[in-house]
């Protein structure tokens, strides 16, 4: 059926965003600079989180989780755009290119779990505040994020094992900036059936389950802030939830658009823009949303400024 049938795969060829050569500096330029605001913002979180008693609560808990999420998904993919650019070299190992796989398909559903576990967590300080305490303790956070954390590292691994199991491909060439699982089926030429099993069950899985789980809690968050009777605290309550709501649907609209695009095959390009936003913009936007605008983050960060001016 197929003219050529490469086996005994060692290595991939990574296309990247474009192969016009004018436009590498360009991508390499973005590429860096997305990447250094990414780790800078969700360090900075992460290490207000640790440094600071006054965000030793449960909401920055898991927002310290997402910031390792962002940073981890960021590395593993956006490492090939900077290193290829740099050594002018984009291959990338068969055993690299199935972890590099393995590592993104298991952060996308830890994120999109970790988003459900601060959504009730949102619930329960604005529904059930003289509660929180009592419910939101760390009894429940640790135990609540390494179940996301171990369920989703497991649930992609049926995806990895059958990746694993093809016996052929038609290219070494992966036409993407990292090696995605859709872009490795696409140019294989053995059975891909259980694999999209696999992948309508995981997508499936998180529209009807963690996708409820996120934006339930935030039609009683709603209907709690239409009860506020001061104009200003309704208007801060709304601009913080539509932040945190716009993100969030933007992420489930581009995965959906990414995985179940049935013309997705024909039209990799479209796919490599869904990708760019799930592993660039959202990394980058969510310490700015989640965190930075926040109030009580804005003053530990005063707090360690201050420290670190009095030690010099």
């Amino acid at each position: 059926m197929y003219p050529e049938k490469i086996a005994n795969i060692t290595h991939f060829i990574i296309v990247g965003i474009s192969s016009v050569p004018e436009l590498q500096l360009l991508i390499f330029l973005l590429a860096l600079l997305i990447y250094l605001f990414t780790i800078g913002g969700n360090m900075t979180i992460l290490q207000l989180v640790c440094l600071d008693c006054h965000l030793h609560t449960p909401m920055y808990f898991f927002l310290a989780n997402l910031s390792i999420i962002d940073m981890t998904s960021s590395t593993n993919t956006l490492y090939m755009i900077l290193t290829g650019f740099l050594s002018g070299s984009t291959m990338v190992s068969y055993a690299g290119c199935i972890l590099q796989m393995y590592i993104w398909v298991s952060l996308i559903g830890l994120e999109l779990l970790i988003l459900s576990a601060m959504s009730y967590d949102r619930y329960v300080a604005i529904c059930k505040p003289l509660k929180y305490n009592m419910i939101m303790n760390y009894k429940l956070c640790g135990p609540l994020a390494s179940v996301c954390w171990v369920s989703a590292f497991l649930q992609s691994l049926p995806h990895t094992i059958v990746v694993t199991k093809f016996s052929c491909y038609k290219s070494i060439e992966i036409n993407h900036f990292f090696c995605d699982i859709l872009p490795l089926k696409y140019i294989t030429c053995s059975d891909t059936s259980l694999l999209d099993h696999f992948i309508l069950s995981s997508v499936l899985f998180h529209l009807f389950f963690s996708f409820p789980l996120t934006f339930t809690p935030y039609i009683f968050i709603i209907a709690t802030i239409l009860r506020i009777p001061s104009t200003i605290g309704r208007r801060k309550a709304f601009h913080t939830c539509s932040s945190h709501l716009m993100v969030v649907i933007l992420l489930y609209v581009a995965l959906l658009c990414q995985y179940l695009n049935p013309g997705q095959k024909n039209n990799l390009d479209s796919s490599k823009l869904f990708s760019l936003f799930n592993t660039a913009a959202v990394p980058m936007l969510n310490p700015l949303i989640y965190s930075l605008k926040n109030r009580d983050v804005k003053m530990a960060l005063q707090r360690e400024l201050k420290k670190i001016t009095r030690e010099f």
